[in-house]
């Protein structure tokens, strides 16, 4: 959702409200009105009941009548001072004291209505409220998004990324989960955003980087908890999923994710709800999932390190991005986009490369994909050098021929072989090799582990 399209108050399913007050009818006729806005709509009596409740879940809203049975709502400190779990408060009261509503006023009230009122009245204020929070989401979602730049297009006319066009075209209409593949740097994420633009949903689009989260810390990233949850949460917390509500979350890098995670992903899936750190209470969720991956999925699932019923389950829909090697007919406009994307960034006259530029661009083979590149446009635009020039004073790494080997060779010794070449060229940068062979850090450390346990072991050393 662009920030000058107006708000849907009914996309927004995943907000709840707290009513307080100690008269039935008031309960009940305010329960039934907002039960189609809110997920959850929950009700008491009294403070010291609304603040029991309030304990054991975040609340988007508070609806609360000033005169209650046993202390004032505006005397309401706990929620009202609560800075960890902020709630917008509307107060209400069935006399008119002038006092009495400047009180609630710098207490915090969003709005203060007067009883007896027209469920408009009321509707209106509650819709104010709830387009302000959606309002706060969006700018945090927006803030993250400018933070990192993002383009808005996939750029290229070869037939193989004219291919992922078309899926993109064909399947984003759908609520369907997507797994996208591809190489590191190959846009996946900028996918991802194609996928949520055309798709119509109203919500934001989230991107999560499974493998950045600490595993310990990535279920309330993704679920949220609630207070004393475990050590240092004092407060109710929203989720990522949450924050994603009526739009689509992208779950990049989804190989890195923690077997115990993939089990409550898997459930959050065929369920369609989350259950916050912590809670016994179960959020309904409208929000599509997409997921992604620079290695083969499949193979993981082979090798015992991700839930073959989640990969199946995630690879309803499939995009394989193809890497920048394999469409050089792209090379030179996606170098003309980021060197005029790049100036405009960095405030200077857009730069004009030369024929021989453009060639030695195409030539390369890019292992780390379109990121490679518009990373070596930014360095080439900042130091004055044109990529010609530069590669002539910053020679690649250069991997020592191979001669072949030996017939009787097995495909292991081969592998063993050639994966330690590409090591050794990096000078033991087990991470800079890993780039260069097309798989994660993880993989190969895991090939190292097997190798070393293995009896036929050619001493290959880490």
């Amino acid at each position: 959702m662009s920030p000058e399209e107006p708000i849907s108050v009914k996309s927004q399913t995943a907000m709840s409200v707290l009513i307080v007050d100690d008269e039935p009818g008031m309960r009940s006729f305010l329960t039934k009105a907002l039960s189609k806005k809110f997920a959850l709509v929950e009700t008491a009596s009294t403070i010291a009941q609304a603040e029991s409740i309030r304990s054991q879940g975040h609340f988007d809203l508070l609806i609360v009548d000033i005169r209650l049975p046993d202390r004032s709502g505006i005397e309401w400190h706990e929620a009202l001072n609560d800075l960890e779990r902020q709630s917008d408060i509307i107060f209400m009261t069935g006399y008119a004291d002038m006092d009495v509503a400047i009180k609630a006023l710098r207490a915090g009230a969003f709005d203060f209505i007067m009883k007896p009122f027209h469920l408009e009245q009321m509707m209106t204020a509650v819709d104010r409220c709830i387009e302000k929070r959606l309002l706060k989401r969006e700018n945090f979602m927006l803030r993250r998004e400018l933070a990192h730049g993002h383009a808005s297009t996939i750029i290229g006319n070869s037939e193989a990324i004219g291919d992922v066009k078309r899926v993109i075209e064909r399947i984003a209409p759908t609520n369907a989960v997507v797994l996208i593949e591809g190489e590191s740097g190959t846009g996946k994420e900028l996918v991802a955003r194609q996928l949520h633009q055309l798709s119509g949903r109203s919500g934001a689009f989230v991107p999560v980087n499974c493998g950045a989260i600490a595993p310990e810390l990535l279920a309330s990233e993704l679920f949220g908890h609630i207070a004393g949850a475990f050590t240092g949460a004092k407060g109710n917390r929203e989720g990522l999923f949450s924050y994603a509500s009526g739009g689509t979350i992208f779950l990049d890098e989804i190989g890195e994710m923690p077997m115990n995670m993939q089990t409550a992903l898997l459930r959050v899936l065929e369920e369609r709800a989350i259950r916050p750190v912590g809670s016994e209470k179960e959020i309904d969720i409208d929000v599509r999932v997409i997921a992604a991956t620079n290695r083969l999925l499949i193979d993981e699932v082979e090798a015992g390190c991700f839930r073959r019923d989640l990969f199946y389950r995630l690879n309803v829909l499939n995009i394989t991005i193809p890497s920048l090697r394999s469409r050089p007919e792209d090379i030179i406009e996606l170098t003309h986009f980021f060197t005029l994307q790049l100036s405009q960034e960095l405030g200077i006259k857009n730069v004009i490369w030369s024929h021989e530029d453009l060639q030695v661009l195409q030539q390369h083979d890019w292992p780390g994909n379109i990121r490679e590149l518009r990373n070596m446009i930014e360095r080439c635009i900042l130091l004055g050098k044109p990529p010609a020039e530069y590669w002539k004073k910053t020679p690649a790494t250069v991997i020592p021929e191979s001669r072949g080997y030996p017939i009787d060779w097995s495909l292991k010794e081969v592998e063993k072989q050639h994966v330690t070449q590409v090591v050794d060229a990096h000078n033991g940068n087990k991470s800079a090799a890993a780039r260069d062979l097309g798989v994660s850090r993880k993989t190969l450390d895991r090939k190292y582990k097997e190798w070393a346990d293995s009896d036929d072991s050619h001493g290959v050393v880490s």
